[in-house]
């Protein structure tokens, strides 16, 4: 399984937000605090964090990575030597963890939709399309020494990259993944539709070359017209249910999604819980919940589970252009193995093993993970995790220092 979607560097304030303000909370008093969380960051930091959060997926059954990273500068805004510093990290991480990854920098330019100045708080994110070229070019090259690595590109969202910007840098990507934030709160496509006066998916349809390259990443909020025509775009729909739930951002049309033909993968985007089985169970339980029935997201006579996971599986690869999601020749060998003396397998076979893996289970039932037919955990413990635990030990004592 592909993880589609992933700010590793969020894996540090896991738990450190669940604390009611004054007002109501939402995704945008979330941001504030991250905002100020991130200012706390090293490059050493950062790849002991990414280090946790890849292990901790591979032993939840992910055997790549999509990183979503737009952290690439010092604490006050400057570039480092290096100006993919901080990707550098993220791929280090990776060659200790043995992890596939997929590098997706980040372009970050604007506040808001209008180009609205940026504040303080995204200063460590700003580049224009020429200072982003030098970071992407910098990026691959340290993508380029991982036998697994991938790049793409990333326009944050259109409120950070207006139509001019991801015009500019699009031809970076050539034939590589290109993933966006779109339309994950109800804020965003209202101020969306107040400046351009259409809703975001509508937007970036209308007005980007949307196919098989590109993944769209929450698209939380559609109307019927933009869910048929993302589904008949061929681009991919990147879901991180836990995340949405934890930000209260809402729930993907699913039902009419999946039933117009659209590809979706899964992430966990900010990392406050990594579970591949529970983003899957929750996808399909939010589903249950609005519509008040059971088995939502399978056919007639279908495994719940084996539709969500395939579904997820083929779409994942193709938003990674990872080689893996199936065992035939051409792929890469990338496979599970789960732990079948686990009190909830017992039994179960074929679909109902996937079934109870996916609706019962959680990650201690992953005993084993090979990417590229290379061992990464064994009896459900990542090969890395002691030389990972130490570092992130010492970041988070150091990060954590005067915070409580």
């Amino acid at each position: 399984m592909a993880n589609l979607h992933s700010h590793s560097f969020q894996r540090a304030m896991a738990g450190l937000t669940e604390r009611r303000g004054p007002g109501s909370d939402s995704f945008w008093s979330w941001r504030k605090l991250m905002y100020a969380f991130n200012e706390r960051l090293t490059p050493d930091h950062v790849e002991a964090i990414a280090g946790l959060v890849q292990v901790e997926m591979l032993e939840a059954g992910y055997t790549s990575v999509g990183e979503f990273h737009y952290l690439h500068h010092a604490p006050d805004g400057s570039r480092y030597d290096d100006p993919a510093e901080m990707a550098g990290r993220i791929c280090a991480a990776a060659g200790t963890s043995g992890i596939a990854l997929t590098l997706l920098p980040v372009f970050y330019r604007w506040s808001g939709f209008g180009q609205q100045a940026p504040s303080e708080g995204q200063r460590r994110f700003l580049n224009t399309p020429d200072s982003y070229a030098e970071l992407h070019a910098a990026a691959a090259r340290h993508v380029a020494v991982l036998e697994h690595g991938q790049i793409g590109i990333a326009p944050h969202s259109l409120r950070a990259a207006d139509l001019s910007d991801i015009d500019e840098i699009r031809p970076l990507a050539d034939n590589a993944p290109i993933h966006i934030h779109i339309a994950e709160q109800v804020r965003e496509v209202e101020d969306c539709q107040a400046t351009t006066g259409a809703r975001p998916v509508r937007f970036l349809l209308d007005h980007q070359p949307v196919d098989e390259r590109w993944c769209l990443v929450h698209a939380t909020h559609m109307d019927a017209g933009e869910t048929g025509d993302l589904a008949r775009s061929g681009a991919v729909a990147g879901l991180c249910p836990l995340t949405e739930a934890n930000l209260g951002d809402g729930l993907f049309p699913a039902v009419d999604y999946l039933a117009a033909g659209g590809a979706i993968g899964i992430g966990s985007d900010s990392h406050i819980r990594i579970d591949l089985a529970e983003e899957i169970r929750l996808l399909e339980y939010g589903q249950r919940l609005t519509r008040r029935e059971r088995n939502v997201l399978a056919e007639a006579g279908q495994s719940t589970g084996r539709r969500l996971f395939e579904a997820c599986l083929a779409g994942g690869a193709r938003a990674l252009m990872q080689k893996q999601g199936r065992l035939a020749t051409g792929y890469r060998a990338d496979f599970v193995e789960l732990d079948m003396d686990h009190p909830s397998l017992i039994g179960r076979r074929g679909d109902s093993l996937l079934d109870s893996w996916l609706f019962c289970g959680e990650r201690s039932l992953v005993r084993s993970v090979h990417v590229g037919g290379t061992e990464c955990v064994r009896e459900g413990r990542a090969l890395a995790r002691d030389s990972v635990d130490k570092a992130w030990r010492r970041a988070m004592t150091d990060v954590m220092e005067g915070l409580g």
